[in-house]
């Protein structure tokens, strides 16, 4: 067993930290709209809960506008008192048998809040990363001491997960980035 084991073996928890942070970014409202802005929000139909991307497909056929077309129409007044009640602040029409959501304009008040959301979860996740670095450091650390790696294994291997880390940094700042043009 090498310290390359023990990073191999903590990648796919740095990727699973990545890919939640680019879904909690997609939720993200900029100044376009997008079907992940409601897609998990949950609709209360039938006595139970469901995302509603599972009642129906959702598509944005405008830079403002969302639509969304339910897979039965028994299901058009739960999705609308469901949008209604999420906060997003958007204006629902029913239009026989879809529903229109129409975006608000962003103020400057709200993509000054945006900006500080996208920063908070950025930062979140580079602490999630942090805690997988010490604790992949931690095993890499008690191998060594077991005699079951080298020392100078035991420090080639704290230089490789330093470089994974950085590589992950740069990919959430450039999503950050990204998103933050998005916002502009």
């Amino acid at each position: 067993m090498t310290s390359k084991d023990f990073i191999n073996f903590a990648k796919p928890e740095f990727e699973k930290a990545f890919k939640f942070f680019e879904m909690e970014l997609a939720k993200i409202r900029t100044s376009r709209a997008s079907p992940s802005l409601v897609e998990d929000i949950e609709v209360n139909c039938f006595g139970s809960k469901y995302p509603l991307k599972q009642l129906g497909s959702i598509s944005a056929p405008q830079s403002n506008q969302l639509v969304i077309q339910p897979w039965d129409t028994s299901y058009l007044e739960p999705i609308q008192k469901a949008i209604s009640q999420s906060g997003l602040g958007m204006s629902t029409a029913v239009d026989k048998d879809v529903i229109r959501l129409n975006l608000p304009l962003l103020t400057e008040e709200y993509r000054t809040a945006l900006t500080k959301t996208l920063n908070e979860k950025a930062e979140q996740t580079k602490q999630t990363m942090r805690h997988l670095r010490e604790d992949c450091w931690n095993k890499i650390q008690a191998a060594q001491k077991e005699k079951l790696i080298s020392e100078d294994d035991k420090f080639r291997g704290k230089d490789e997960l330093q470089k994974v880390v950085d590589g992950f940094q740069e990919k959430i700042k450039g999503l950050v980035t990204k998103k933050q043009a998005e916002v502009a």
